[in-house]
């Protein structure tokens, strides 16, 4: 049985990750553009979107390494 959350203080503020996947086949695709994304203080940003192509096994796999890195990029920025 999963075990309660516990609030920590002095943690780390609150964050949103925006995210979204699709797979189509790799032949249907003939480009990529970046999303935007609006903001609670009605300014907007984009978020640069990527594309993997390859099995799903390998797909999996590169999406995995690419989530592990962008994390490690983040704990680098904290510091």
């Amino acid at each position: 049985m999963a075990q309660k959350l516990k609030l920590i203080k002095g943690a780390s503020r609150k964050t949103a990750l925006v995210y979204g996947m699709r797979v189509f086949d790799a032949d249907e695709v003939s480009g990529v553009e970046d999303a935007h994304v609006r903001l609670s203080d009605g300014s907007s940003t984009r978020i640069t979107m990527h594309y993997i192509e390859g099995t799903r096994t390998q797909i999996r796999r590169q999406l995995a390494q690419s989530v592990d890195a962008f994390f490690e990029l983040l704990d680098e920025e904290e510091e």
